[in-house]
């Protein structure tokens, strides 16, 4: 990416609008060091602009009230307005938090979820009408819960909102999306695709700001339901926020998932897409796994090939094509992820392989792929989130050990098992408490549930069931009938 992307205005009401507040917020390239661009740090009072505009919009707005086949359409146009900006969204995502360019081509510029539930339109929302009951006859019916606040994190700014927003869109909400501040720049495309798709005022307002600000969004009174992403310390704060209003919520936190080897792996097929799994994003992503549990009769065999994997791994600028770990998205970032590498060797833990910051990249928040050997599942390493390309290696004697060690955790999010009996496997996949489980792979599908157990969240998005999040269920009693006229 080349050039400045600077901005002066807020999406609110399906207009540009000027901020109130005077911040800014300078986004700067991971790689370079440099200032890429800026947008305005929205304010107090542009939060309530954006929740007044939204209020409307759902209150006396035409999307609510629209039939779900039209919102669907309208949800196509803005699928296809994104689509012909894939490039420049993908370049601009990399440009400002990191993500190699291959991956973000594939990975953070993505319309299927605007496809996939326009698609669940037909029949959604149709009343149904149950037998007589002890009082009368009655229908239940499904309604849009409201406005909805979307508060996304800067990992994979558009394809997870995509996720929240998709669904809202489809079931009538009208959204106040929250960027984050160190990824603002992308949302205005998304805000231009809005605008040419015909999307009504109000129904997408988009505003970034710092966290003072952001707990706005949750608190105001005109937010009906908030659907977080991010870190479980920002969840545990969010879910008290909405305690005290009774308030929908939706969270999707962190992660520390176990991926198990098993001692009838095939380790040629286990150990690429384990590096792959673990160090994904530059190792930013919640879903990553970074617990690789291993048997004690093959633990040598299992580091030396993760090792030697990790320092194959090629590191750099993220717009190179062939970049599969790029820096990390802030200074302080990787200044917290070298603090957790220093913690496990505290520990005893083992560096065998990176460690450090390239000495090939003195610009730029690098840090080596890095695989930590020796790692006890009680270290600190092992029981926080890293969020960097750090891989903890932990031994284990039996497969009920396995699994105790893969359970013995906060979080349950994601997770993986490698052996040569499938049967096995899908075995060991419903004894972990996870909401992800792969069988000798790494991969997610959007058609299908996502979210997780204990710490790692609340709710499900993505698939059917994403769209129970933005739905209220309503009972409409009816009367009975006059008596005589019963049983006709």
């Amino acid at each position: 990416m080349t050039g400045n992307a600077d901005h002066d205005a807020l999406y609110i009401g399906g207009a540009y609008v000027a901020p109130r507040g005077k911040g800014w917020l300078e986004v700067v390239s991971p790689a370079t060091e440099q200032v890429i661009g800026r947008a305005p740090a929205a304010s107090v009072e542009d939060v309530d602009a954006a929740v007044a505009a939204a209020r409307a919009a759902f209150d006396d707005g035409p999307w609510p009230r629209m039939p779900v086949a039209e919102r669907a359409e309208v949800m196509l146009r803005v699928a296809q307005g994104i689509g012909k900006r894939r490039e420049a969204i993908a370049q601009l995502i990399t440009a400002e938090m990191g993500a190699p360019i291959a991956f973000s081509r594939v990975a953070q510029v993505s319309t299927a979820l605007l496809e996939q539930y326009a698609a669940m339109a037909d029949g959604l929302f149709a009343p149904e009408q149950r037998r007589q009951g002890a009082f009368g006859g009655l229908v239940v019916r499904r309604e849009p819960v409201g406005v909805a606040g979307l508060i996304i994190p800067w990992n994979a700014p558009l394809g997870l909102l995509l996720g929240k927003l998709a669904p809202a869109l489809l079931v009538g909400c009208t959204t106040v999306v929250k960027a984050a501040p160190q990824t603002p720049l992308d949302s205005y495309f998304l805000a231009e695709a809005c605008d040419e798709a015909g999307l009504p005022p109000g129904v997408v307002n988009i505003v970034a700001a710092d966290r003072e600000v952001s707990e706005r969004v949750v608190t105001h009174p005109g937010v009906d339901k908030i659907s977080f992403t991010g870190s479980t310390a920002a969840g545990r704060r969010i879910m008290s926020l909405c305690g005290d209003q009774v308030k929908r919520v939706t969270l999707e936190l962190g992660g520390k998932s176990a991926n198990i080897i098993c001692e009838d792996a095939d380790l040629a097929a286990a150990i690429p897409l384990s590096l792959q799994g673990g160090m994904l994003n530059n190792g930013e992503a919640c879903i990553a796994l970074t617990r690789v549990l291993a048997p004690r009769s093959r633990y040598d065999e299992v580091v030396e090939a993760l090792a030697a994997g990790a320092a194959m791994l090629p590191v750099g600028d993220p717009f190179d094509e062939s970049t599969v770990i790029g820096p990390l998205v802030t200074e302080v970032a990787r200044a917290r992820v070298e603090g957790y590498i220093a913690a496990g060797r505290a520990a005893g833990a083992r560096v065998v392989s990176g460690g450090g910051r390239p000495a090939a990249l003195p610009t730029g928040w690098y840090v080596e792929p890095t695989v930590l050997a020796d790692v006890d599942n009680s270290m600190t390493v092992a029981r926080e989130e890293i969020f960097g390309p750090v891989l903890c290696v932990i031994p284990y004697d039996g497969v009920a050990e396995a699994v105790a060690i893969a359970n013995d955790s906060p979080y349950g999010l994601c997770g993986a098992v490698w052996t040569s009996d499938v049967e096995k496997g899908v075995d060991i996949a419903r004894s972990v408490r996870t909401g992800t489980f792969n069988v000798n792979g790494f991969s997610y599908d959007t058609t299908a549930p996502f979210g997780g157990f204990k710490q790692s969240g609340i709710g499900r998005e993505w698939g059917a069931e994403g769209l129970d999040a933005y739905t209220e269920s309503k009972t409409i009693m009816l009367p009975r009938p006059p008596v005589g006229e019963q049983g006709k």
